[in-house]
């Protein structure tokens, strides 16, 4: 039998208290959301701003990042028309993202966590999302 390491809620904290003070650090109101290792939602938070249109595409970046195991940046090259993974997105009832903000949590080589961040560009989505995913490590070195 294997044991697999597990992200904790206290851990989800820290993920969801750094993005979120990223977000505010960069001007754009986001919505975060934070899976376990197989994908199932353990936190989400909409900042005042955050678009309400994006709080599903949030969800469904962590969902891809954590049960892929690659980030949804990766994807939106291998997904692209003419790619390996072409079509892709339209798995999983369509919540398979390809578009950059999901991040997997790897800890010790090992998957723990996804993030995913929306509302702003792709590109301050993923910044907003590599702030929580730095955090936790961080945390868990010291």
């Amino acid at each position: 039998m294997r044991m697999a390491q597990k992200l904790t809620l206290d851990d989800a904290r820290v993920m969801m208290a750094a993005a979120e003070a990223k977000a505010v650090e960069i001007g754009v109101d986001m919505d975060i959301a934070i899976t376990d290792d197989n994908g199932s939602l353990l936190m989400f938070h909409r900042m005042d701003g955050g678009r309400i249109t994006s709080i599903d595409v949030a969800i469904s970046k962590a969902f891809t990042a954590a049960a892929a195991r690659k980030s949804t940046r990766d994807y939106g090259v291998a997904g692209a028309a003419g790619g390996p993974a072409f079509g892709i997105h339209t798995s999983n009832q369509g919540r398979f993202m390809i578009v950059p903000g999901g991040l997997p949590v790897f800890v010790n080589d090992e998957i723990v966590a996804g993030i995913g961040c929306s509302s702003g560009s792709p590109d301050q989505d993923e910044v907003v999302a590599q702030a929580g995913l730095d955090a936790l490590l961080a945390s868990l070195a010291s």
